[in-house]
């Protein structure tokens, strides 16, 4: 049985990982939770592992006061993090952090010769080159854990010898689909919140409504499959029930369909190559009755277009737009911007900065740092 690490265990994605956990009894090594350390002691107890890591500092202590009964090793920040990636009793790391704290443990664990369940996008957003040469160098699966990405990813099994036309990436188009500028003008934050398939945490839930999500995993799937971006397209999926295709060489398009939940592609990314149960519902075609597909609004939705062109251009520009996203999503959730200027600080940010190369991860952290100063000063 593989010996599982979940970093992100009390995020949603980290939540239905452990789902998946109880449904086959699986063996978790270590748990880790941003700051939420009352659920990751609960966590704890029920799942007895090696190690747990809170990596806000200032929690360290109520964590280790709660758990000191137990023999659970108790760890803390970006140093617990990586302990956790690099420890002998991990085989697979789960890694469903937000942000992007997840690039350095992922780096670690890869140097450590483990697998990657990877559900954080930052990591190939901002450091991709870096990630795919490390885990090609060091012969480390990179499973994907989105469902897009994982979607592809099965899609591709068996098909090795097959050359790849393009692939298509579903979005769901979020709750403001078919909406113009003008409707998104006072877009509240819950209104923003509102996903019409899928529940996620807030911050992933915000990039669903602006798209910026489907643009971080634009680029995503450029290093995880080895494209170039023409060979992708994007196509507004409202069902979410085709969670993405790949068309071949001879034009035939294989596709990968189930129901929304994030379940199925976390199960498939843990247990590969085996398919099991899973502790989801089965699809039923006749209770969708329809299936439709539309082109994306990207006059509308700055966000997705300013991805692509981040991608195109190369270097740090993807680890420019993801850092300023990040900063501008925030100041949205705490109602400090509109909606709307979400978009307009991502663009403004990948136009300010001229072209640099990403050959290292402090090159990632240089260039991520400038972004986000950048952002946080444009609003002074």
């Amino acid at each position: 049985m593989k010996r599982i690490s979940v970093l992100g265990s009390t995020g949603s994605i980290g939540l239905q990982s452990l789902d998946v956990a109880r449904k086959h009894s699986l063996d978790i090594q270590a748990l880790a939770a941003h700051s939420s350390w009352r659920k990751l002691e609960e966590q704890a107890r029920e799942f007895s592992p090696r190690y747990v890591c809170i990596y806000d500092e200032k929690y360290y202590s109520d964590l280790k006061k709660s758990l000191a009964d137990t023999d659970i090793k108790v760890l803390s920040g970006m140093d617990g993090l990586c302990e956790i990636a690099s420890s002998r009793e991990t085989d697979i790391l789960l890694n469903s952090v937000v942000g992007m704290v997840g690039l350095l443990p992922t780096l670690t664990a890869i140097d450590n010769g483990k697998d990657i369940a990877l559900a954080n996008k930052e990591t190939l957003v901002a450091g991709g080159n870096l990630v795919m040469s490390a885990a090609e160098k060091k012969g480390v699966n990179i499973f994907p854990v989105d469902s897009e990405h994982s979607a592809i990813f099965q899609c591709l099994q068996g098909n090795s010898m097959n050359k790849i036309s393009k692939i298509i990436l579903t979005a769901s188009g979020g709750p403001f689909f078919g909406k113009t500028k003008k409707d998104l003008e006072n877009v509240t934050a819950a209104e923003a919140l509102n996903h019409p398939n899928w529940s996620m945490g807030n911050k992933i839930t915000i990039d669903s409504s602006t798209l910026m999500n489907k643009g971080l995993e634009f680029i995503e799937a450029k290093w995880l499959f080895d494209l170039t971006p023409d060979q992708i397209e994007i196509v507004v999926h409202r069902q979410s029930v085709l969670h993405s295709a790949v068309q071949f060489e001879d034009y035939s398009v294989i596709g990968q369909m189930g129901v929304p939940d994030m379940r199925i592609p976390i199960q498939y990314a843990i247990l590969y190559p085996e398919r099991t149960e899973c502790p989801v519902s089965p699809l039923s075609l006749t209770d969708y009755g329809t299936l439709t597909f539309e082109k994306p609004d990207m006059g509308t939705f700055d966000c997705l277009a300013v991805c692509i062109e981040a991608i195109k251009r190369g270097g740090a520009y993807p680890c420019i737009v993801n850092a300023a996203n990040e900063v501008a999503v925030q100041f949205f959730l705490d109602g400090k911007i509109k909606f709307l200027q979400i978009g307009e600080l991502v663009r403004s940010a990948f136009e300010h900065f001229e072209y640099r190369e990403i050959r290292s991860y402090d090159d990632v952290i240089s260039a991520d740092m400038a972004a986000r100063e950048y952002v946080m000063n444009a609003l002074k």
